[in-house]
Order: C-alpha cells, then sequence, then structure tokens
C-alpha cells in the first residue's frame, strides 16, 4: 500500500481539476479526484482520505454542505477552492471547521505548500478539540450540553450551536478565566495551520456574544483582554 498521503480533490470544472490532480499526483501525493459531492461522499465512506480539497460553487450540493458532513462525521482536513466573490462563503466555510482557503485563479505550487503545512500540523501533533470531560458544563445561567451539542438557558430554553460555535463554546468552558489568544483558539477550535484567519475567531465570539450576552456591546460573559484575547469570566461546574 502506498504510504503517500491520498487526497480527494473536489471540483466540478475539468479544465481545473484534471491538471490539478497532475500536479498534485507529480508532487508526491495520492489523488483521488471526483466532480461532484454525490462522488466525493462515496469515496469518503469507502477510503482512507487524508485531506479533501474542495470547491465551494458545484452543482448540486454545494461545497459549503459537503464541508458541513466532512466536519460532523470525521477530523479529515478541508481546503476550500474559491473565488474572489464568495467571501460570505470562505467565512462560512471557516465556521464550520475548513482549515484553509485558496483564491481562484491560484498558483498549484501555493495549493501544495498549504496542504504540506496542515500535514506538519498534524504530524507535530495537533489535534482538535479535546473530548469533552463531562455531559454538560454549567456557568452564568447557562449549561452546554456536549452530547446535544447546544445551550441551555436558566428557562431551560434550547439554544443550538453551529459546529463553530460548539467548538469555541467548549473551548472557553473547559478554561474558565483563562485567556486565550486568537492563536490558541484557533490551535484548540481547528487543530490545524489557520494563522491567515485570526478574523474568523472574532466573528464567531461575536455571534456568540449576540447569543449569549444581555448587551453583545458590552460583553460581560466572554470578555475581551486586550492585547491578550478572550476569556469567559464565569465560574464553571461540570454536571
Amino acid at each position: 500500500m502506498s504510504d503517500k498521503p491520498h487526497l480527494l480533490l473536489v471540483d466540478d470544472e475539468r479544465s481545473i481539476r484534471e491538471p490539478l490532480a497532475q500536479y498534485l499526483s507529480k508532487n508526491g501525493f495520492r489523488v483521488t479526484a471526483v466532480d461532484g459531492a454525490a462522488q466525493a461522499r462515496v469515496r469518503l465512506a469507502g477510503n482512507a482520505i487524508d485531506l479533501v480539497i474542495l470547491d465551494i460553487m458545484m452543482p448540486g450540493e454545494d461545497g459549503l454542505s459537503l464541508c458541513r458532513h466532512i466536519r460532523e462525521t470525521s477530523d479529515i482536513p478541508v481546503i476550500l477552492l474559491t473565488a474572489k466573490s464568495e467571501e460570505t462563503d470562505r467565512i462560512v466555510g471557516l465556521e464550520m471547521g475548513a482549515d484553509d482557503y485558496v483564491l481562484k485563479p491560484f498558483s498549484p505550487r501555493e495549493l501544495v505548500a498549504r496542504i504540506k503545512v496542515i500535514f506538519r500540523r498534524v504530524a507535530t501533533g495537533g489535534i482538535r478539540q479535546r473530548a469533552p470531560d463531562a455531559a454538560g458544563y454549567a456557568f452564568a445561567g447557562w449549561t452546554l450540553k456536549t452530547g446535544e451539542r447546544t445551550l441551555v438557558d436558566s428557562d431551560g430554553v434550547v439554544l443550538p450551536l453551529s459546529t463553530a460555535e460548539y467548538n469555541l463554546m467548549l473551548a472557553f468552558a473547559t478554561r474558565p478565566n483563562q485567556v486565550l489568544s486568537r492563536d490558541q483558539l484557533l490551535d484548540i477550535t481547528q487543530g490545524r495551520e489557520a494563522n491567515a484567519f485570526d478574523r474568523a475567531i472574532d466573528n464567531q465570539i461575536s455571534r456568540l456574544r449576540r447569543k449569549v450576552e444581555e448587551d453583545p456591546k458590552n460583553p460581560r460573559l466572554i470578555k475581551t483582554v486586550w492585547g491578550g484575547g478572550y476569556t469567559l469570566a464565569a465560574e464553571v461546574k461540570a454536571t
């Protein structure tokens, strides 16, 4: 069996997919190339894939939907291929747990460099969010349910969380009153090289504050520590 990293390339544009697959193969990777999400799901189910290169805009099921599926079912790294006009989709993709993105048109050499950065991080022990130690974490009238991946308020109202929001909230709940830098939060929640996307953390923090703060513009729970990062200013009890 080949010890080369196995990449799954998903892009409906043949003019991009085939030359890119050839280039990646010449640069030390084993490549499976498919033209859509349906084929990608089959390959993911039946093969050991080490990394997915995924176009956002595809007919049928789009790349964001497939990215969500990958993140909910595995820890396989995902690099998005995206046009400059798709900024909102890029942000959504990162919040879903994508590890990187490359703008079209792109240099295949740059893509290879980004792939290698991700694999280096994995090889040196980068991991995603640690497994929760409890069924839930209670703080400031909220309970984070790790099984359901939801927040429940003091009245028992369930607040659904996106994958990115849950990962971030779990990072805070398991490290209360600890100042976490953007880099630390990226490392904890994504576990891979993501230094270029510090603003993704800021966006997620803003979304969480809108859900849990009485006044998101003057947060008392998820506080900003200027020059440091963010902290959950609350006592937390495992439930």
